[in-house]
């Protein structure tokens, strides 16, 4: 991608003084930023909830061998995050600096989501884990380069508290709409295509075990075995194909209408050892980033054992959509009502609720017995609730780093500062992903069994329940320490703005008073 320089009268319009910043965004732009996280996780979803299954039973990658897939790929893709938020920094045109990346980049991103579950069929563990390297690999350099433009749009779309609190909202509602369409998609498909259910399937037309011989019950078990991982491959090749059309459109869509209005002077670029600078004097963002690590390694750790927890501890893989469709409602049910919260409580108050809503659901998902799966959907109902605030005022809580960056360094830098948040992410995803496949190797988990064993369905449950909740015991108290109260940001935003107006009125050569140190603002 190219970083063309500003024309004349764009470095014009760079100049002058913010419009619309500060006022209410219209409804088209809020739909538009949900829309932008729906296509996101049409990849990204796709890829947390359903490719270690992928890995396992499909393409036939041993567990712990998929662990440190999901280790390497995701640190490289933090990596690639703070690149690519460089880039985006640096970026000027006529659309502005973060929508020309999401338009350019969201179908390679769609067309790489298809590639990661349409792997090569070979014999060889060494070239199965070297296509799953490279697919992954380049699918999530792709997501780099469409997510962190996407992430740092809010930022530069207004600099209302409320405002940015509803775009977050809206954020988590677009993309739980595209989490609870592909459990509605392709959970019955996992279902129809799990190899105990086929299996049964081929005892049945037998006239059952006590009439089958051993050889042929013996080759019912290996015939399902196939059918299992045909079926679902091919199920997993078409869904994707159709979600690169959907995807692509929701982008586009979120191109037209989620327009930048946070402007600032045109010369206002920084090198990477000022970007350093800056984000070192960033307390908020670093109490707020070592948060963030811990809540999505929770958070991913579930994501990616849901399915198995309904399979294989439940019992009924179409247990799945179910609970994904309670999950995303609770969030539904709930987003109303976060801006008032946010309003009345503050950001914080709202995360820490959050927080204790997940450590609930995880404890009792831990202790669900099969025979309860209602007690299952009380479970996902907290759970979801949980992921629901702490992923909208996280959101809404990076937003406003930036402007606590600005305001101690008078540098704004909205790429870098995402981009960075971000890569802690992507550390706390690649820990997740990591750990849950690893442990549930470590626990006995066989890919393709009909069924498993103890040690494997207890795996499942510590994984998938406990592990999350203590994870984010530990994130509770780690935002005990977010110094950014809504008060100090309103100041905040108010010098920020006070001061790039003075600057302006130095570039338009008129004589204002100097600006005061970042430094002596904050008491």
């Amino acid at each position: 991608m190219s970083h063309a320089a500003a024309t004349q009268t764009d470095e014009q319009q760079g100049t002058a003084p913010s419009k619309g910043a500060t006022s209410k965004l219209p409804l088209r732009s809020f739909l538009g930023y949900a829309a932008g996280d729906a296509g996101n996780n049409l990849a990204f979803n796709m890829v947390s909830t359903f490719l270690l299954l992928y890995y396992t039973d499909v393409v036939g990658i041993p567990a712990g061998y998929a662990a440190p897939i999901f280790l390497i790929v995701r640190i490289w893709d933090g990596i690639g995050d703070v690149i690519v938020g460089r880039w985006v920094d640096k970026t000027t045109s006529r659309w502005g600096k973060f929508r020309p990346w999401i338009l350019w980049s969201c179908l390679p991103l769609m067309l790489c989501s298809v590639w990661v579950f349409t792997l090569p069929e070979v014999d060889s563990l060494t070239m199965k884990l070297f296509w799953a390297y490279l697919s992954y690999g380049v699918m999530m350099m792709f997501y780099s380069m469409v997510n962190i433009p996407y992430g740092s749009l809010a930022s530069a779309m207004t600099q209302v508290p409320v405002e940015r609190a509803k775009l977050a909202t809206f954020r988590t509602v677009g993309s739980q709409v595209a989490v609870m369409l592909i459990a509605v998609v392709v959970s019955p498909l996992v279902e129809r295509f799990s190899s105990e259910n086929l299996y049964k399937e081929k005892v049945a037309a037998l006239g059952g075990e006590d009439r089958a011989t051993d050889a042929q019950l013996s080759a019912a078990k290996a015939a399902a075995a196939h059918d299992a991982t045909t079926g679902l491959q091919g199920s997993l090749t078409t869904i994707t194909a159709i979600f690169v059309v959907l995807g692509v459109a929701l982008y586009v869509f979120t191109f037209l209408t989620a327009k930048e209005r946070v402007t600032r002077p045109a010369d206002d670029q920084i090198g990477l050892k000022q970007a350093v600078s800056v984000l070192a004097k960033n307390k908020a963002l670093i109490w707020l980033s070592v948060g963030s690590v811990v809540v999505l390694t929770s958070h991913v750790c579930l994501q990616t054992m849901s399915i198995y927890f309904a399979r294989d501890v439940m019992g009924n893989a179409g247990l799945f959509s179910i609970l994904t469709i309670i999950q995303t409602a609770s969030i539904f049910v709930a987003a109303p009502f976060i801006g008032g919260a946010v309003a009345r409580f503050g950001k914080r108050f709202v995360y820490l609720s959050g927080a204790v809503s997940f450590m609930i659901g995880g404890l009792i998902v831990f202790l669900c017995p099969p025979s309860m799966p209602w007690l299952a959907c009380v479970a996902f109902f907290f759970l979801g609730l949980g992921i629901g605030l702490l992923n909208t005022l996280m959101w809404a809580m990076e937003a406003d780093t930036v402007e606590y960056g600005e305001w101690k360094t008078a540098r704004r830098t909205e790429g870098t500062t995402y981009a960075v948040f971000s890569f802690v992410r992507k550390l706390g995803q690649a820990f997740g992903g990591a750990a849950a496949a690893g442990l549930i190797g470590l626990t006995g988990y066989v890919g393709g069994a009909a069924v498993q064993s103890d040690h494997a369905v207890m795996g499942i449950r510590l994984t998938a329940g406990i592990l999350p909740a203590a994870l984010c015991l530990i994130a509770f108290f780690v935002m005990l320490r977010y110094p950014l109260t809504d008060s100090l940001f309103s100041r905040i935003v108010e010098e920020n703005e006070t001061r790039k107006q003075q600057k302006l009125a130095m570039v338009d050569g008129r004589a204002v008073a100097p600006e005061q140190s970042a430094s002596e603002n904050e008491k």
